[in-house]
């Protein structure tokens, strides 16, 4: 089940098109979004790139954030931290996101972004931010 303003949103997302990333679900506090480990986007191990772990992180924080602001609203990230466990090597990426407190105008959220490879999954990296509603 996916919110169709969020939908709309991500389908504007010209960094979550250039990664082939997809909106699996989005509602009520939580998204999730997944991506291919594409070979234009790893590093020189063959891993992903951080930058891909931490934007479908920060995406998916950022859209749970959006499932509970008010029509009319968009979101915007204020600061965001990144913990790196281990290199995402595999298929894919998931992230899943996760509001934690939503206030009026600030919003705390969480990531956990997994690697998938032959139906395993392995946490590469936890996000923690705060989103900020903009009109």
């Amino acid at each position: 089940m996916t919110d169709p303003r969020i939908a709309a949103s991500f389908a504007q997302q010209s960094m979550m098109t250039s990664l082939h990333a997809r909106l699996v679900s989005a509602h009520a506090g939580r998204c999730v979004i997944s991506a291919p480990l594409l070979p234009a986007f790893r590093q020189q191990h063959g891993a992903a790139h951080a930058a891909v772990a931490f934007a479908v992180g920060d995406s998916a924080a950022g859209y749970a954030a959006l499932s509970l602001m008010p029509e009319g609203q968009e979101v915007m990230t204020v600061e965001m931290k990144i913990n790196l466990l281990s290199p995402a090597m595999g298929e894919g990426l998931e992230a899943v996101g996760d509001v934690l407190r939503a206030g009026r105008r600030l919003t705390v959220v969480r990531a956990e972004v997994v690697a998938l490879q032959g139906g395993a999954r392995k946490t590469v990296a936890l996000l923690q931010g705060t989103m900020i509603g903009v009109s």
